[in-house]
């Protein structure tokens, strides 16, 4: 939500996408979801921009290696950053920004499979809960573009809203995110 308020073209893409997909219908049942294909995108940029575990689980290193230059001894504990990795440059363009789109022609995903975007790691240790993360996200964030429209507190634009990240094993916003919800009444239910 942070991402699409900041973001006010992407959250009006987003918010046509799930009100054209269930117009006139009272609730979004799960089975609803895969007619939603921007909002997937979405998920996938904000997942990258706010992995939900930036440094992943620690590995212990099998065999002695070379790693960018690096001696990496047998047994020695390594973590993986994920989140320098999902805004290194050399992997994406304007990593900074929240941009959807760049995952519309991708086969770039969280599966555990694509090394640049592992925001729930992967191989054996990949999160066993990842599944179930993804629909309730998908299913919330859904109803709350379709059923509301939201406002920012007087007096603060989109960019103003605050981003960064408090410090810990997990990503959580530093500050609370602010807004105002005003209940939209779908179409056919107005009627």
């Amino acid at each position: 939500m942070t991402e699409l308020v900041r973001n006010p073209e992407a959250m009006a893409k987003a918010q046509a996408e799930v009100r054209g997909a269930f117009k006139g219908k009272a609730t979004i049942a799960e089975d609803d979801l895969n007619e939603l294909s921007y909002l997937k995108l979405v998920i996938k940029e904000a997942l990258r921009l706010h992995t939900p575990a930036p440094l992943l689980l620690p590995r212990v290193c099998r065999e002695t290696c070379r790693v960018m230059g690096y001696d990496v001894p047998k047994g020695t504990v390594v973590f993986v950053n994920m989140w320098a990795i999902c805004r290194d440059p050399k992997y994406w363009d304007d990593p900074e920004e929240f941009r959807p789109e760049r995952f519309e022609n991708s086969n770039l995903d969280f599966r555990g499979t694509n090394y640049e975007f592992l925001p729930f790691g992967g191989g054996r240790r990949i999160c066993p809960g990842i599944n179930l993360g993804v629909a309730n996200i998908e299913l919330a964030l859904a109803s709350l573009l379709y059923h509301f429209d939201w406002k920012l507190p007087d007096g603060v634009g989109p960019k103003d809203v605050d981003v960064r990240e408090a410090a810990g094993l997990f990503g959580s916003k530093k500050t609370s995110l602010i807004l105002h919800p005003i209940t939209r009444i779908p179409p056919a239910a107005s009627a």
